[in-house]
């Protein structure tokens, strides 16, 4: 156990760097989604619709394959870094755009109306009024995504990308101790996402906090 843990330390240092840039892409993609998905442009809406249809209803697995072996035959080679943060991208930006989707909608229609009747436009109304709002309240479901992306980012073993699970895979054929191994594994994974919870709830009660002093 103590001989494979270094190993395994590097492994879960990869798949946390992988999650956390796969995330902020993944918000950065999921916002514009979110927001095309309430656009009143009826293209950009199914477009956007179609987007989060298909990254949601396909198997994670099934896109990384695509990513990785399917856009070389159209002449686009990737790493399998860069296989591995493209695809987790795209599939959580799909989930992030109906986290962002629903937290625009959870914004009272008053303020909206109240920022037009002072002159704002619809760009300024969602930058400055409805998208700061949206964001503090869409902070626990965030953080479930990035606690399911990191879960999720194990599948990325299989383009032999060597993060936690891919070492694991690794040590064991060097040891022959599968049990071992995997269930130092699992508690990695376990540390990990009990870490980002804890985490996040400290976040979301000092925001809570916040609120509360201004409403004060």
């Amino acid at each position: 156990m103590w001989k494979v843990l270094p190993s395994h330390i590097d492994g879960a240092i990869v798949t946390l760097k992988l999650t956390a840039f796969s995330v902020f892409m993944g918000i950065v993609l999921g916002t514009l989604l979110g927001m095309g998905r309430l656009s009143q442009r009826r293209t950009v809406a199914l477009l956007s619709g179609a987007y989060v249809d298909f990254f949601r209803g396909t198997p994670l697995l099934v896109q990384i394959f695509v990513v990785y072996m399917g856009l070389p035959q159209l002449g686009l080679r990737l790493s399998n870094w860069v296989a591995a943060l493209t695809a987790l991208s795209l599939n959580s930006g799909a989930y992030v755009a109906e986290i962002v989707r629903s937290g625009i909608q959870s914004v009272d229609k008053g303020q909206v109306e109240a920022a037009r009747s002072l002159g704002m436009t619809s760009s300024q109304t969602m930058q400055y009024v409805v998208l700061p709002q949206a964001f503090r309240r869409i902070i626990p479901p965030l953080g479930n995504e990035f606690i399911a992306l990191l879960k999720d980012s194990s599948l990325v073993a299989v383009i032999s990308l060597e993060e936690l699970l891919r070492k694991g895979q690794i040590n064991v054929t060097r040891f022959y101790r599968p049990f071992e191994i995997y269930i130092q594994i699992a508690i990695i994974y376990l540390i990990m996402t009990k870490s980002i919870s804890f985490l996040i709830n400290w976040v979301e009660k000092r925001m809570k906090l916040d609120e509360q002093r201004l409403a004060s």
